[in-house]
């Protein structure tokens, strides 16, 4: 039995789909700092892109983790585009701001602001407005959006032996937790069983992403696990990566995904924080409860953004100044909960 997409398409814009339609080589970009969302959309969007006979490269600015090298394509990713391409359009997947984008941008500036544009997000922090950009913030992830795209622009979901298939369900699991976050709607469910059948191994990717991980990696979630500490009677608990954690475990910084989800199991909890140093800057991961704090609100007074359930930012201090700044915004948030 064949599932039927066509009550979601008319959500994807026409004018996504006709830049698309007349592009003859697109520059795909996902974020820096590459997860599973932003890499299966942006190989997503190249797949479409060859299957209607045009070029496409896709972009990062980083190197992509090793946790992603099981998506067919992602050698494919280059740091830099093609300086011999004759790009025509730039699509940019599921950055919350063209600041995500990383320093590929600046390197190449005057190609990123001469390209016509098409950006493809889900972030509600995402203020872009443009006439073919698609943000969509009840979506759970972007790939869903990237889904209903391929579906729209009549190319299967199956193209590649289900290689497609399988790079959008990874982001989809990556951004639901395997369907656990109350993001995933009907329509998300639809869309990903529209992916199994056209070939994703849903529960591999699942166990790849969330149910796999080398000792080394467990020892670093170990050491930030034991650095837990809490504020304000345990309504907002929190842990510090450093870097020297990531020194004494071998691993890179990749591989500290997920602890903040752990850190936010906590039942009493409204608000949980994970503190990144990251040179004379920190990283904030923050997730909240449900019918609580809005994370973007919390997030955006340092200048970051996000889902209201899932947020971050990068505080302009180092660790030890920004942890205090940050959990006071953050006990004040808490406080005004009522339950």
């Amino acid at each position: 039995m064949s599932i039927d997409l066509g009550p979601y398409l008319g959500a994807v814009p026409h004018t996504v789909v006709e830049r698309l339609r007349s592009a003859r080589r697109v520059l795909a970009v996902g974020h820096e700092n590459p997860d599973a969302d932003t890499l299966g959309a942006t190989l997503g969007v190249v797949r479409i892109v060859e299957t209607l006979g045009g070029g496409a490269d896709p972009v990062c600015t980083d190197p992509i983790p090793p946790l992603y090298d099981f998506l067919a394509g992602v050698e494919r990713v280059r740091t830099d585009p093609d300086p011999t391409a004759p790009y025509d359009l730039l699509v940019v997947s599921d950055c919350g701001s063209l600041d995500r984008i990383g320093d590929v941008r600046g390197r190449h500036a005057e190609l990123f602001e001469r390209l016509p544009r098409v950006v493809i997000d889900h972030h509600a922090s995402n203020a872009a407005a443009g006439e073919t950009d698609w943000i969509e913030p009840h979506a759970a992830a972007t790939c869903e959006m990237v889904a209903l795209l391929a579906t729209r622009m009549g190319v299967p979901l199956d193209v590649d032996d289900g290689a497609m298939a399988a790079a959008l369900m990874a982001g989809i699991v990556m951004d639901t937790a395997t369907f656990a976050h109350p993001n995933a709607t009907p329509r998300t469910l639809a869309v990903s069983a529209a992916l199994v059948e056209a070939g994703a191994p849903l529960s591999e990717i699942s166990r790849r992403l969330y149910r796999s991980k080398p000792a080394a990696q467990l020892r670093l979630f170990g050491r930030v696990l034991d650095r837990l500490d809490s504020v304000d009677g345990g309504r907002v608990i929190h842990s510090t990566l450093l870097d020297a954690d990531l020194a004494a475990t071998g691993t890179l910084p990749p591989q500290s995904e997920g602890i903040i989800d752990l850190l936010a199991q906590a039942d009493e909890a409204e608000v949980a924080i994970l503190f990144k140093e990251a040179g004379e800057t920190t990283r904030i991961s923050v997730r909240t409860k449900p019918g609580g704090v809005d994370a973007t609100v919390l997030t955006g007074k340092f200048g970051g953004g996000g889902h209201a359930r899932a947020a971050g930012a990068t505080v302009e201090l180092p660790v030890d100044k920004a942890r205090p700044a940050v959990l006071a915004e953050a006990d004040r948030l808490a406080a005004e909960v009522v339950r």
